[in-house]
């Protein structure tokens, strides 16, 4: 095959497909830069979430707890009372605390996989940049 004649292959593919379905390149759109990566993890981002939902996670287990039991503690006396709004308030109060330990739960859970992925990510790095290196035969002429 010619030369000449592999650019008009390839001419005749690209016109019969719309650009944006090559998967070889990375559509940088108008005013961007070339040769930008299309995904960017940041540690310090995954860092400062994680960050954030630890703290709050703490602020949630100290202030969300602060009407449960004077909460329960009226509940149990209306009912002694005889007072059928007593068992309502019970309700009120076990809601209340399985949804703080719902909220509770989810923070945990987002705080420790941000910690966890950005462990990862980084042990992930060091991994591919020194394993491709040292099986690369290239490695080797630079000996």
């Amino acid at each position: 095959m010619a030369w000449d004649e592999w650019e008009q292959i390839k001419t005749e593919a690209t016109e019969r497909q719309p650009a944006q379905m090559q998967l070889n390149r990375v559509d940088q759109g108008p005013g961007a830069s070339g040769g930008a990566a299309d995904l960017v993890v940041n540690k310090d981002d995954l860092g400062a979430v994680g960050d954030e939902a630890y703290v709050l996670y703490g602020r949630l287990s100290r202030d969300g707890d602060h009407a449960r039991p004077s909460t329960f503690n009226a509940a149990i006396a209306l009912t002694n009372g005889g007072f059928t709004s007593g068992s309502e308030l019970l309700k009120v109060h076990d809601r209340w605390n399985k949804q703080l330990r719902t909220l509770l739960d989810a923070c945990a859970r987002i705080s420790n996989h941000l910690d966890y992925t950005k462990s990862t990510h980084a042990k992930n790095d060091a991994d591919i940049a020194g394993n491709l290196l040292s099986v690369s035969k290239i490695n080797e002429y630079f000996k």
